[in-house]
């Protein structure tokens, strides 16, 4: 059977509430008696809602939407960090999930000591990160700067430094299906930006699976085969990226 053929994502009817506390707008005896009886108001808000969808093995599935959307709630539903209310996920193979907003580089820290901090973060040995540290480095293009501190880099050469380390890593870690929230850079010339797409292109040329939160519609448009666009926690349109950023940005 054709590797390419394999399933490996499987999302029907998702359904996603958290509860959320809130001050109602009352009188004053109301938020006095509130006060002192240490009660908090809560409320259920829906941040997902009849999600359904599949991903082949080699698909790069672009999820996008605006703040609050529910993007990164459905990865982390997906990845098992949230538990759905209902529905299921069937994922088929190992996975791995990345939140670029959490590895940040340290601006005090030099490129060679976050290549290091940051590789530990995302998961990678000490022994793994030795035998990968040449090819971010050699990736990122940016050698000259090795013992320079990031607050000195401009906004382009951080985010070529961000997506070498990333792709390197997810490299290292393997893996069949990549859950990636906001993990690449969009900064960088066009020779890099080649580099970037060439490597990515590798990473699910041996059938791994990608969906990939982006804000930038820059690499949607490059790196994704298809799309997805969220609205209020419920699928707007699932298409040609064409059509889904079309009607991300026009509304029709």
């Amino acid at each position: 059977m054709d590797d390419l053929k394999i399933n490996r994502i499987t999302v029907e009817s998702i359904y996603k509430k958290f509860n959320i506390g809130f001050k109602k707008q009352d009188n004053a005896l109301s938020r006095f008696i509130a006060l002192f009886s240490g009660k908090e108001l809560s409320k259920l808000i829906e941040v997902l809602s009849n999600i359904s969808f599949s991903a082949q093995a080699g698909e790069i599935i672009g999820l996008i939407g605006k703040n609050g959307s529910g993007k990164s709630t459905l990865l982390r539903v997906m990845a098992g960090i949230y538990q759905s209310d209902s529905g299921s996920i069937a994922i088929n193979g190992s996975i791995v999930y990345l939140n670029g907003f959490g590895f940040g580089l340290k601006e005090r820290l030099t490129m060679r000591e976050n290549i290091f901090l940051v590789s530990l973060l995302m998961g990678l040995r000490r022994k793994e990160i030795n035998n990968k540290f040449n090819d971010i480095v050699s990736f990122s293009g940016l050698s000259e700067y090795l013992d320079t501190k990031i607050y000195q880099f401009s906004s382009g050469m951080i985010s070529r430094l961000r997506f070498a380390i990333t792709v390197n890593c997810l490299e290292a870690k393997g893996g069949d299906v990549f859950l990636l929230d906001e993990v690449f850079g969009s900064g960088g010339d066009f020779e890099f930006q080649k580099k970037a797409i060439e490597k990515m292109e590798e990473l699910v040329k041996g059938g791994a699976t990608v969906v990939l939160v982006s804000h930038d519609l820059e690499i949607i448009k490059k790196y994704c085969n298809r799309a997805i666009l969220l609205e209020k926690g419920r699928i707007a349109l699932q298409s040609s990226v064409e059509e889904v950023i079309s009607k991300y940005i026009n509304g029709k």
